[in-house]
């Protein structure tokens, strides 16, 4: 695309803004995913390259434009970017998934976390960060009001936890947007393991002052585990 590489050689920060990563990164990423997406060119067409298939993809996840919008940016059809999107983004968490996104399993692991946090952050005894998001749907057929939320639009709920360089450690994405973060996030894995203490945290004497180990958040009912901060906004 002339475009993106007219920003890659000369406009290297709008490169970043467009694609949400700079080159480096996006090199790094299609050697990896380039394999699991390239097509065969057949006699009637030439394929949709991976760079090509690989740039689309970031763009819509970038900015949630439609099919329709994005089409005539990458030049590529709306019928074809409906299965290439979606094949895309299934060979990314395919060739990512043992590399990153890593829910820790031992004490060690839960400890390193929150010495992170305690050496950035100045947080102690810290797990991570959770928080949920609502991505914007067209809601099923027939659904009526279960995906509308209380901002009046439609959703399911991204709900995640990340460590102290704002990396997600654990991901669930797909409840309806009329639950709350609190009622979210009583239907995750995570939760179901945190109130059985399945998830092997540290035990008090472990920890720093001999304190609970904590996971920071702003909407969930108070527990041993949860530290729930306090909202500055509109102060």
């Amino acid at each position: 695309m002339p475009l993106l590489r007219q920003l890659r050689e000369n406009y290297p920060d709008d490169y970043k803004n467009y694609l949400r990563m700079d080159s480096t990164t996006f090199d790094k990423l299609l050697e990896v995913v380039g394999p699991k997406i390239v097509k065969q060119d057949t006699v009637m067409r030439q394929s949709t390259s991976p760079e090509e298939r690989l740039t689309a993809t970031l763009r819509f996840l970038a900015t949630g434009r439609s099919l329709q919008d994005l089409s005539f940016t990458t030049d590529i059809g709306t019928s074809t970017l409906c299965d290439l999107i979606p094949e895309t983004c299934k060979a990314m968490f395919e060739s990512l998934k043992g590399e990153y996104m890593k829910f820790p399993t031992s004490k060690e692991e839960w400890l390193n976390i929150s010495k992170g946090f305690q050496d950035r952050w100045h947080f102690i005894n810290c797990g991570g960060a959770l928080d949920g998001k609502h991505i914007r749907i067209v809601p099923p057929p027939h659904s009526g009001a279960q995906y509308n939320n209380y901002k009046n639009f439609y959703s399911i709920v991204l709900m995640a936890l990340v460590n102290s360089n704002y990396e997600f450690i654990f991901v669930d994405v797909g409840k309806n947007g009329r639950l709350s973060d609190g009622g979210v996030i009583e239907y995750t894995d995570f939760y179901d393991k945190l109130m059985k203490s399945e998830l092997s945290l540290p035990d008090n004497f472990e920890t720093v002052n001999n304190l609970n180990y904590v996971f920071m958040d702003e909407a969930f009912s108070l527990h041993e585990h949860f530290f729930k901060t306090i909202s500055t906004k509109g102060t």
